[in-house]
């Protein structure tokens, strides 16, 4: 009787199963293209989100003279960090209104015949705090430079 009780008790704890495949999962991405244009008047940018979430997006600029920036349709702050932040979430597939960037040459003869204007922007995922509010949390960011040769027009 106690040889067959082992040999059942064995069989219940080396019976096992396994399973196996996989599924593969896109989870989204957050992307944003800034789009450009310069003419006489300076550098005209506007932020496209191509990505699959929503975001929010901050431009700021770096050349060799003095620049201005302008939001003609409003949407962007200027804050202390030298950044212009779009005032609202950016949804994915929308573009933000143009920030116009403008420079001003120094007085004399000093004006160059060529220069950049590099466009940095960047781009952060929405986060939501416990009430449901939307924040950015911008020491996670996806950035973007764009440089593009401009040319002295008179």
């Amino acid at each position: 009787t106690g040889t067959l009780a082992v040999g059942s008790a064995m069989a219940y704890f080396t019976t096992y199963t396994t399973a196996g495949g996989g599924v593969t999962m896109n989870m989204g991405f957050t992307e944003t293209i800034p789009n450009e244009t310069v003419d006489k008047d300076g550098k005209h940018v506007t932020i496209t989100n191509t990505g699959d979430y929503d975001c929010f997006v901050r431009v700021t600029a770096f050349a060799p003279m003095e620049l201005t920036y302008t939001a003609p349709n409003g949407g962007w702050k200027a804050k202390d960090d030298g950044y212009w932040y779009y005032e609202g979430v950016l949804p994915a597939g929308e573009t933000t209104p143009e920030l116009n960037i403008s420079y001003k040459f120094p007085e004399g003869k000093d004006k160059p015949e060529e220069f950049n204007i590099v466009v940095i922007q960047e781009c952060t995922p929405v986060l939501y705090d416990e009430n449901g509010n939307p924040y950015a949390d911008w020491n996670h960011v996806i950035t973007t430079e764009t440089t593009e040769d401009s040319k002295t027009t008179e």
